[in-house]
């Protein structure tokens, strides 16, 4: 009897063991599962796994930190790239805005580019324009502004190819200004629509012209040799044979420097700094005001 009770005992032990057994397996099981089907808090905010979106929006490298601000922002150009955006912008400004700036951003000093030529000719004879522009040059050369290309505000009727040459296209673009850096004008429009004016239409030294003005010193000077009209462009008949003759017969059309007339008149019709009235003859230019002077502007 007591050997049928041991024996169904064990058996009834050996049961409920294996019972047991077999409920702790899958419990196990189990919990394995959940563990791979979810992230580790822990192990995604430091970046070791490559399937968990980043809080912050930024890309991470190699070992899970961020490149970027919180912001997300990329190299491409927006709000706080560290390339190209807006958080750049104020160390990097535009040094190259403002007229005549340099690549530091300092604004170029005006230098002298315009003057009336301190010397003149007794005739109309220039020598051309390649003469006249050589004069510019020499007299440019001679209070150092040489280094620019000097060339007269003079217009011909036969130029190269045969072909008219006006005096507003010798000139450059501007602006120019005097020798004591006052601007004569801001470009070609803006200069023919000056009068002439003896405080600003100055020779290559910086001093006055004598002409109709208060003061002046004697003789009157102020007839400057253009052969243009008003606008710019060539009087036909009106430049001595383009500058080579000496005929009486033929006559030039002058401007007036100070933008006057006799008793320092200033009447319309003797302002214009490039065209006023003709010469008195080829052959000489002193009669009526003149003594062969001429517009030097720096094209460069």
């Amino acid at each position: 009897m007591n050997t049928t009770q041991n024996s169904s005992f064990h058996r009834l032990f050996v049961g409920l063991a294996l019972a047991l057994s077999g409920c702790g397996s899958s419990a196990d099981n189990s919990d394995s599962g959940a563990s791979t089907s979810t992230t580790d808090p822990t192990t995604a905010s430091s970046g070791g796994s490559s399937t968990g979106a980043p809080t912050s929006g930024g890309v991470t490298d190699s070992g899970g930190s961020s490149s970027t601000s919180v912001s997300g922002s990329s190299s491409t150009g927006e709000v706080g790239s560290s390339s190209t955006g807006e958080g750049t912008s104020s160390s990097g400004g535009d040094t190259s805005s403002g007229p005549g700036s340099s690549s530091t951003g300092a604004v170029d000093e005006p230098t002298m580019s315009f003057f009336v030529s301190s010397t003149g000719s007794p005739t109309a004879n220039l020598g051309g324009l390649a003469g006249a522009d050589a004069r510019c040059q020499e007299l440019a050369d001679a209070v150092g502004a040489g280094d620019r290309t000097w060339q007269a505000y003079l217009s011909v009727e036969k130029g190269p190819g045969e072909q008219p040459v006006h005096a507003k296209d010798r000139i450059g673009a501007g602006p120019w200004y005097n020798a004591k850096l006052v601007k004569i004008a801001e470009d070609v429009a803006d200069l023919h629509t000056k009068d002439g004016d003896h405080e600003v239409f100055l020779d290559e030294n910086g001093e006055m012209v004598p002409g109709q003005w208060e003061g002046s010193p004697a003789p009157n000077q102020h007839d400057i040799l253009t052969g243009t009209n008003k606008d710019g462009t060539v009087a036909v008949g009106k430049t001595c044979t383009d500058w080579t003759s000496e005929d009486p017969a033929m006559l030039a059309i002058v401007g007036h420097s100070d933008g006057l007339g006799p008793m320092m008149n200033d009447a319309e019709q003797y302002r214009p700094w490039n065209s006023v009235h003709e010469n008195g003859g080829c052959h000489d230019t002193a009669p009526k005001g003149g003594a062969g002077r001429i517009y030097c502007f720096a094209v460069d």
